[in-house]
């Protein structure tokens, strides 16, 4: 289901009776979503109308179709029209107004299965053990002051509810009562008026969203009240700097951000004035939090080297492993409760942690590593670039060249030796791209996640899974 009040209720109503919500990525077909169905085990999928067809071409068998009628306000955001129900399958709220409320409460309600996004490979199924009795309030405050939730402001919900984050806000905005707006899809300027006319308090965003609105002309910008405001949060992936000051330039010092990963929750925030004293950073370890700088072989690097990312959750947040695969997550952890998601990045002398990139996207040409996020921040900076990833291509002499992927701003025209150009002179010259191609559009989530694995496949067809 896309983003819609329907999808809250499923998502909410399940624990209570001992079930657990997966909720799936809509864009999902194919392999994907035939390995989650698969993988999950599920055993009663809820999908909109216009999507059951791709999920009847999927579905393991004994699958339980339930139909959900397309909302108005999903119709008019996706351009669908009229969708009329299919008549094969049970719809959704006919069920709900056939039956009376259940009386039925677990002691200790299941936590959702959440799928990463699958960016290097194929997605896993994060399970949580139940969150105890003693846990609840600690984790319930330990959101609250993460996200900067509050019972009595207003929230707006732009982000796909099928992720981590955007799916932990709307749970815990339920169970504080607070007022919330949910977006079927994230508009610019739709956002700018729905924030105006609710007098939303605080939102949470990914680094794509801050893009888009930053595109929108300076006039439409400030044609709009943003003053209730209080916080503006983000996460899930990189933000550049420039996107990060310009953002901070115009709603003021409440953007806040924070790193973690799906697996393990939070390790650290910063706010807008750590941020501008230290450009880059994704912040300091949260309360109760921990942060390891290690090497392969797990020993800690000196303070300002490069090493692998190892963040230990708050002892709130309940334990994890991979559905059916506990042996993959035994190998993401380093003991001590400290566990990896794959990246690479350092800690100043201040504490601050920077992100330097993915492991997996790390590129080693000649002997030198490379960090393509580096690269990507750098063409971003460059007029009429909307988008851009940068990877490893096969390289007979380097062993690996550099390729970039550019997605441009509708009507700009730029040039191959207009991307290297740029690159050549704020970076080094070994981190050049040798190959440049303009994409119409790259394959990004919505949350603003990049697959690069996607763009890799033609260019490592045996070693990037299909």
């Amino acid at each position: 289901m896309r983003n819609e009040i329907g999808f809250v209720e499923v998502n909410l109503a399940a624990t209570p009776i001992g079930a657990i919500p997966v909720p799936v990525n809509w864009h999902w077909t194919g392999a994907d979503l035939e390995h989650l169905l698969g993988d999950s085990g599920v055993k009663v999928a809820v999908v909109h109308t216009d999507l059951i067809d791709g999920v009847e071409e999927q579905a393991p068998d004994g699958l339980q179709i339930v139909e959900a009628q397309v909302p108005d306000e999903v119709r008019t955001a996706y351009g669908l029209g009229e969708v009329p129900l299919t008549g094969r399958y049970p719809v959704l709220h006919e069920l709900i107004a056939a039956f009376d409320p259940a009386e039925v409460s677990t002691e200790a309600p299941p936590m959702g299965v959440i799928y990463t996004s699958g960016t290097t490979g194929l997605a896993k199924g994060i399970v949580r053990e139940p969150v105890r009795r003693d846990q609840t309030a600690g984790l319930l405050t330990f959101i609250k002051e993460l996200i900067h939730l509050d019972p009595e402001w207003t929230c707006i919900l732009p982000a796909p509810l099928y992720h981590t984050a955007p799916n932990v806000n709307v749970t815990f905005a339920a169970a504080l009562g607070m007022n919330m707006i949910i977006m079927p899809k994230f508009d610019p300027e739709e956002f700018l008026r729905l924030v105006q006319e609710s007098r939303v308090d605080t939102v949470q965003m990914v680094p794509t969203m801050f893009v888009r609105l930053l595109q929108l002309p300076g006039e439409v910008r400030a044609s709009y009240d943003l003053s209730s405001l209080k916080a503006i949060v983000h996460a899930a992936a990189p933000c550049p700097p420039e996107v990060k000051r310009a953002m901070i330039d115009w709603v003021g010092p409440i953007v806040w951000e924070y790193y973690g990963g799906s697996e393990g929750g939070s390790w650290v925030e910063c706010g807008s004035e750590d941020w501008l004293a230290h450009p880059g950073t994704v912040g300091k370890p949260c309360p109760d939090c921990a942060i390891k700088i290690l090497t392969p072989d797990l020993e800690e690097v000196p303070t300002g080297e490069t090493g692998i990312i190892y963040g230990r959750a708050t002892s709130f947040w309940p334990e994890f492993t991979y559905l059916g695969n506990d042996a993959k997550r035994r190998e993401i952890d380093a003991g001590e409760g400290f566990v990896t998601v794959g990246d690479v990045g350092h800690v100043d002398e201040d504490g601050f942690l920077y992100l330097s990139d993915r492991l997996n996207d790390m590129v080693i040409s000649g002997g030198v590593n490379i960090y393509p996020a580096e690269i990507e921040s750098c063409l971003l900076g460059l007029d009429g670039v909307a988008d851009v990833a940068v990877f490893g291509i096969p390289d007979e002499r380097m062993g690996e060249a550099l390729a970039a992927h550019v997605e441009l701003v509708p009507g700009a025209v730029l040039s191959e030796d207009d991307v290297r150009r740029h690159v050549r002179e704020n970076l080094a010259s070994y981190k050049v791209p040798k190959v440049v191609v303009f994409d119409e559009r790259l394959p990004r989530e919505d949350s603003g996640k990049l697959f690069k694995r996607r763009l890799k496949v033609k260019y490592w067809p045996d070693r990037v899974g299909a």
